[in-house]
């Protein structure tokens, strides 16, 4: 019907992310929609890889998660209360453990569904919340800052730039166009502005180098890749290295973050039981001292 191909894609956006969509486009501009489709196909690959392994290597934690929030949710509302009934009709003094898990299972079976209401609530009030570009902007600042997601984040959107730039450049797109589509794939707003304002100082002059150190956003081996790729005029290249090189380190990250994940839950789950297996033991242990 006379649409370019990359707003032909834009018509189903739910099929076709920005991410996609923005290299179809500098391709199509630059003229070398080939090269950009076969780089687009080969980053897909993957991407789609490091997704599988990351879903295979979650599913053990996910699954024990829920299984042991069933389990103890069951203990709580149903197991609890029939076993300290008895220690209650005995009208002895009971332990402050006791007292305590008898004070929480009897909480959770009154306001059960007020709980589940809140908490859809409250998931459907932060989706509204995020859509407002003020809030979702402060979500994002406080993302990047947290210990163990913000590296990841900030590694995943760096590794995703500098693809998408070095697709670009290769495929003969200018610099500046380039940049633009590699803010267009940014899924974090505070990175997506810092690349806003390297385009504004590349634009006046600056170097590409410069211009992404001065934003004190993305991590210093892009920028020391970026510089030497333009010193040497490699850019292309260099920028495919620290993409490499960024997905390398997201790998080592998860890879850890999951090697401690599984330990740290059974610890937690384990715990948990623990306390409810001694709330229920303390009055058993004292009845026996009385009776002796």
């Amino acid at each position: 019907a006379g649409l370019s191909l990359a707003a032909a894609l834009g018509t189903y956006d739910k099929s076709f992310p920005d991410f996609y969509r923005a290299l179809v486009h500098g391709g199509e501009e630059s003229g070398a929609l080939p090269t950009v489709l076969q780089h687009l196909a080969d980053y897909l690959d993957a991407r789609q890889a490091l997704k599988q392994k990351t879903g295979l290597a979650l599913l053990y934690p996910i699954l024990v998660t829920v299984v042991a929030i069933m389990i103890v949710t069951g203990l709580l509302v149903y197991v609890v209360p029939q076993v300290v009934g008895v220690f209650q009709q005995s009208r002895q003094s009971l332990p402050l453990l006791t007292r305590a898990l008898i004070g929480l299972s009897d909480f959770l079976r009154a306001t059960w569904p007020y709980l589940v209401a809140l908490i859809v609530g409250g998931a459907v009030a932060a989706r509204m919340a995020l859509r407002r570009d003020a809030t979702r902007r402060r979500w994002h600042v406080l993302l990047l800052r947290m210990p163990w997601l913000g590296p990841l984040i900030r590694g995943t959107n760096t590794s995703r730039f500098a693809s998408t730039l070095a697709i670009l450049v290769g495929g003969g797109v200018p610099l500046l166009s380039a940049l633009n589509s590699g803010a267009r794939v940014m899924t974090n707003m505070v990175m997506r502005e810092a690349i806003e304002r390297a385009i504004e100082r590349v634009r006046e002059g600056s170097s590409l180098a410069r211009a992404l150190g001065e934003t004190r956003v993305f991590p210093p081996l892009l920028v020391h890749l970026v510089a030497s790729g333009e010193a040497s005029g490699k850019l292309e290249q260099m920028l495919e290295r620290a993409a490499r090189l960024e997905t390398q380190a997201l790998e080592r990250r998860l890879a850890v973050f999951l090697t401690l994940l599984e330990p740290v839950m059974i610890l937690v789950m384990g715990g948990i039981v623990l306390m409810i297996v001694l709330a229920i033991l303390l009055p058993i242990i004292e009845i026996n001292q009385l009776v002796r």
